[in-house]
C-alpha cells in the first residue's frame, strides 16, 4: 500500500476519533447512500420475509457456529448499560471504528450483524435514507402533511397520533426486511426567516409550538404503551427510536452564497436560551427523545458538531438525554473541508476509552429496541398495517385540521354543494401530486411512493363537474402563455378555484428564497382568472414559508383564501372538503406572513431575534416583530363564530424568598416603575407554583367547529430587550353550535411569566404581568410580588 493510502486512511480514522472526542456521541460520515444494505439489525434480509430473528436468539448463534454464553451482552439478566459495555470490550479498535459511521458493519467474530442507521419518518416513513427502502413487495407507505402543515392544527393528540402511526408502520417494515428502527426526525429548528427553505419540515416560529410539536410526535414514535413513565429511562422499551435535529442556531441554507457547509451563526445567549436550545431541550426533556442530531454550521466560531459546551455538556448532562448524538451526514467532513477547525488533517489524539462510551451509547439504544432480545408485541406487525385506511384516514383528518382559512369575505364558504355543478379548477397546483407531499417524503431515484394521491383535481370532482386549466406550465410560472385557457373556464364555469403557491423548486433544503411573492406569473393568473370568474372565486395557496398576496387579500374579486400548506397525499380532498363545508376549519398559522419589504430590511444570515436600531433591522417572529403584516402568526378564521368569557382567573402571586435567594437586576426604560426586587433567576425557584385561568368558549354561530384558544404573557411594563408577548399555553377544543366549554390551564409560574435576559439567565421578573387570551378578547393582569 503506497504511503499516500495510508496517510488517507490514518486521516479517515482520526476524523473519527475526533469527532467521538468532541461529541462523545455518534457521528456520521455519509456512506453508501444509494447502495442498499441488505443487513438492517439481522441477518440475511429477504424482502417480504415476517419470520425474522433477533441478534441473540440462541439458535442464531448456534448456526453461526458460536457459544452464546461466551457473550455476556446476551444475557438479559444484566442490565443494558452492563451489556452494552461487555459488547464494546469484545471488540478490536478495528471492529469498534467500523461501527462509527451510519453503516455500521457489525462484527461477525462475535455474532454483531450490520446495520443501517439512517432512516428518516419527518411525516411518514420515507426512502431518502438509506435504512428504509421499497421495492415491489412494500411499494408504498402513508404520507402525512408535511409537519408545518400539522402544526397549524395546535392540537397536540393529532401530533402523538400521527407519531404512533408511523412508527407501527415502521416497525411493520422492519418485520418485512425493509427498514431499521433508528429514524432521524423530527427537525425542530424555529424558522426564523421566512426565506429559509427547511420551513416546510418545521413547525412553525415560536419555540414553545415548536418543542410541544416535537415532544408529542417523539412519543407517538418511541413510547411503548405501558412504559411511558418506566423508573429507568436508560432501559425504557423503544417503539422505534426518533432524532430532534439540527442542533443548534441552524436555519441557513443556501442564500446568496452561503452556505450552511461554511456558516458561522454568530448567536447571542439570549437568543440561544431563549429560542434555538429551547425545543431542543423540551424534546430531550419532555419527550425522552433517544437522539440529537447536531447541524452542520458553526456557532459563535465553533462548528456545532465539535462543541462540547453544547453536546456534552448541554445536552448530555444539563438536560440528561438518553441515547446519543448524531452528526447531520459530511458534517465531519465539512468540519474539515470548510470549517478547517483545529486543523484536522494534520493530527489529533483521542482514548480509545472514549470511543467505547460513545458505542455504549450506541447499542444501549439499539437493546431498548428490541434489536438483540426481540419485541414480540410488533412481531404481529405487517404489511396490512401500511396503508391502512385508518392511516389514511389520519393522513386526511391531519390536513383537514391544518388548513387555514385566511379570508371569507361576505360568508361565501363554504360553497353549498349542488349550487355549483361546474367548477373551474385552475392554477399550477390545481392538479398537484408529488408537490403536496413535500420533502423527506419519497426519493424520485428510487421506489416507494404514497398509499395514494388525492389530488385537487380528484378532490372537487366528487362535488361538480371540474373544468381544468394549469394556466402555467410550471409552479415558476415563466410565462403567460397558458393564462388565456385558464380565464375561459372561468368564464363559463360557476365557481372557480385557484390553486396557486410554491413548491421545492423554490423553497426545500440547500435552497433558500430570496423573496416573498409568488413566483413568475402566477399574479397575473389569478388577477385576470378572477376578473374574468363568472362565480365565486377561491385562491388556494401552498407553501410552506409565508407569501405576500396582499393583492389576492385586497382583491374585492378573490372572495375566499386558504392556505394549505403541503397537505400530504390525501390533500386535494381535504382541500375539497373544506371548500364545500364538510369540514369547518380551524388551522392557526404557525409563521407570521410579511409583507414582501420585509425581507429587504435585513439579511438572512442576521441572527438575531430582536430589532437591531444600528442597522434598521426589524425584529423576527411575532415575539419581537411590531410591523404590518400579510397575515398574523396564529391567524385564522372558521365558517362560525366563537365568543370567550374569563371564568376564573388567578391575579396575584406572592413568593416568599429564602436568605438563599438574591435579587437580580433588569433593565428598565426610563420613567417607568422599577421594583426593588426587579427578578429572581429561576434556576434559585422551585417553580412549583401555577396560576390558572378558566375560558368559556362559546359557539354564536350555526355551524359546529374547532377554535384554538392561545393564550399570550406580556412582561411587565418598561424591562428593555424581552419579547413583546409569548405564547405560554394552547388548546384545541370542538364546540358544537350553540354550545359552550369551558377549557382550564394551569400554567407554570416560572414557564408562563419567565424572560432570558441578555446574559442568557431565566429569570421570573416582579410586577404586572399581562395575559392575553386569543386576539385580545380576554386581557388581564398578574401581579407577581416576592417577600
Amino acid at each position: 500500500m503506497h504511503a499516500k493510502q495510508l496517510q488517507a486512511m490514518a486521516r479517515t480514522l482520526l476524523t473519527f476519533l475526533l469527532c467521538i472526542y468532541l461529541t462523545l456521541a455518534f457521528c456520521v460520515i455519509y456512506t453508501d447512500a444509494r447502495k442498499r444494505v441488505t443487513k438492517i439489525g439481522r441477518d440475511t434480509v429477504t424482502p417480504g420475509r415476517s419470520n425474522f430473528t433477533y441478534i441473540c436468539d440462541p439458535a442464531r448463534y448456534a448456526q453461526l457456529g458460536l457459544d452464546i454464553k461466551s457473550f455476556p451482552f446476551c444475557d438479559k439478566k444484566l442490565s443494558y448499560q452492563v451489556r452494552a459495555r461487555d459488547l464494546v470490550s469484545q471488540m478490536t479498535l478495528y471492529e469498534k471504528v467500523r461501527q462509527l459511521g451510519n453503516r455500521a458493519y457489525g462484527a461477525p467474530r462475535i455474532g454483531l450483524p450490520e446495520y443501517e442507521w439512517w432512516s428518516e419518518a419527518l411525516h411518514g416513513l420515507s426512502n431518502v435514507g438509506p435504512g428504509t427502502f421499497f421495492d415491489d413487495s412494500v411499494a408504498h407507505a402513508t404520507s402525512f402533511p408535511t409537519p408545518i402543515l400539522t402544526t397549524a392544527s395546535f392540537n397536540e393528540s393529532l401530533w402523538n397520533t400521527i407519531g404512533k402511526a408511523v412508527s407501527t408502520e415502521a416497525r411493520a417494515l422492519y418485520n418485512l426486511g425493509h427498514a431499521g428502527l433508528t429514524f432521524w426526525s423530527p427537525t425542530i429548528n424555529v424558522a426564523r426567516d421566512p426565506r429559509w427553505g427547511r420551513i416546510i419540515e418545521t413547525p412553525g416560529e415560536d419555540p414553545f409550538v415548536v418543542g410541544t410539536y416535537a415532544a408529542n410526535y417523539v412519543r407517538g414514535l418511541q413510547d411503548v404503551e405501558g412504559t411511558e413513565h418506566f423508573k429507568d429511562l436508560n432501559s425504557r422499551p423503544l417503539k422505534v427510536s426518533a432524532c430532534c435535529k439540527h442542533f443548534t442556531a441552524y436555519d441557513v441554507d443556501n442564500w446568496k452564497g452561503v452556505e450552511r457547509y461554511s456558516f458561522d451563526a454568530k448567536v447571542t445567549e439570549q437568543d440561544l436560551a431563549e429560542t434555538f436550545n429551547r425545543p431542543f431541550q423540551m424534546c430531550v426533556e419532555n419527550g425522552d427523545v433517544s437522539s440529537v442530531m447536531c447541524s452542520y454550521n458553526r456557532v459563535n466560531g465553533i462548528p456545532a458538531c465539535a462543541d462540547p459546551k453544547l453536546l456534552k455538556q448541554t445536552v448530555r448532562e444539563d438536560w440528561n438525554l438518553h441515547g446519543y448524538i448524531v452528526a447531520d451526514c459530511d458534517s465531519i467532513e465539512v468540519m474539515i473541508k470548510n470549517h478547517k477547525w483545529l486543523n484536522v488533517d494534520n493530527e489529533t489524539a483521542v482514548r480509545e476509552a472514549l470511543v467505547d462510551r460513545s458505542l455504549q451509547y450506541l447499542y444501549v439504544v439499539l437493546m431498548r429496541l428490541g434489536i438483540f432480545d426481540g419485541h414480540s408485541q410488533y412481531n404481529s406487525l405487517g404489511i396490512n398495517d401500511v396503508c391502512s385506511n385508518e392511516h389514511i384516514e389520519l393522513a386526511a383528518e391531519a390536513a383537514r385540521e391544518g388548513i387555514v382559512l385566511l379570508k371569507n369575505d361576505n360568508g361565501i364558504l363554504p360553497l353549498a354543494t349542488g349550487k355549483y355543478p361546474s367548477l373551474a379548477v385552475v392554477g399550477p397546483h390545481a392538479n398537484a401530486s408529488t408537490a403536496m407531499i413535500g420533502n423527506y417524503a419519497f426519493d424520485p431515484w428510487n421506489k416507494g411512493t404514497p398509499c395514494r394521491y388525492i389530488t385537487p383535481l380528484n378532490g372537487f370532482s366528487s362535488y361538480g363537474r371540474v373544468n381544468y386549466a394549469a394556466g402555467c406550465s410550471n409552479v415558476k410560472c415563466p410565462d403567460g402563455s397558458l393564462i388565456g385557457p385558464a380565464v375561459q373556464v372561468a368564464t363559463t364555469s360557476d365557481a372557480t378555484i385557484i390553486v396557486a403557491g410554491i413548491d421545492l423548486s423554490i423553497e426545500a433544503e440547500s435552497r433558500d428564497r430570496l423573496d416573498l411573492f409568488l413566483p413568475g406569473k402566477q399574479t397575473d393568473l389569478i388577477n385576470q382568472v378572477a376578473n374574468a370568474s363568472k362565480g365565486p372565486v377561491v385562491l388556494v395557496i401552498m407553501s410552506a414559508g409565508g407569501v405576500d398576496i396582499s393583492f389576492a387579500k385586497n382583491n374585492p374579486k378573490i372572495h375566499a383564501i386558504l392556505w394549505s400548506g403541503y397537505p400530504g397525499e390525501e390533500g386535494g380532498q381535504a382541500i375539497a372538503d373544506i371548500i364545500f363545508g364538510k369540514y369547518n376549519p380551524g388551522g392557526r398559522l404557525p409563521v407570521t406572513w410579511y409583507q414582501a419589504d420585509y425581507v429587504d430590511k435585513l439579511p438572512l444570515t442576521s441572527m438575531q431575534l430582536r430589532p437591531d436600531d444600528s442597522n434598521g433591522y426589524p425584529g423576527r417572529t411575532y415575539k419581537f416583530f411590531d410591523g404590518p403584516t400579510v397575515f398574523p402568526f396564529g391567524y385564522g378564521l372558521s365558517y362560525t363564530k366563537f365568543n370567550y368569557t374569563l371564568k376564573a382567573a388567578t391575579n396575584r402571586l406572592q413568593i416568599k424568598l429564602t436568605k438563599f435567594q438574591h435579587c437580580r437586576d433588569l433593565p428598565y426604560k426610563n420613567g417607568t416603575f422599577k421594583p426593588s426586587c426587579p427578578a429572581i433567576a429561576i434556576d434559585d425557584l422551585r417553580c412549583n407554583k401555577k396560576f390558572k385561568l378558566a375560558v368559556e368558549v362559546k359557539n354564536v354561530g350555526n355551524r359546529d367547529g374547532d377554535e384554538v384558544v392561545l393564550v399570550y404573557s406580556q412582561p411587565p411594563v418598561g424591562i428593555v430587550g424581552t419579547h413583546i408577548k409569548n405564547l405560554i399555553a394552547f388548546q384545541k377544543v370542538f364546540v358544537a353550535a350553540g354550545t359552550s366549554k369551558t377549557i382550564q390551564f394551569a400554567i407554570n409560574t416560572c414557564q408562563g411569566l419567565g424572560i432570558v435576559d441578555s446574559y442568557g439567565n431565566a429569570l421570573l421578573p416582579s410586577g404586572a404581568h399581562t395575559i392575553i387570551v386569543g386576539d385580545g378578547a380576554i386581557v388581564f393582569p398578574i401581579q407577581l410580588t416576592y417577600r
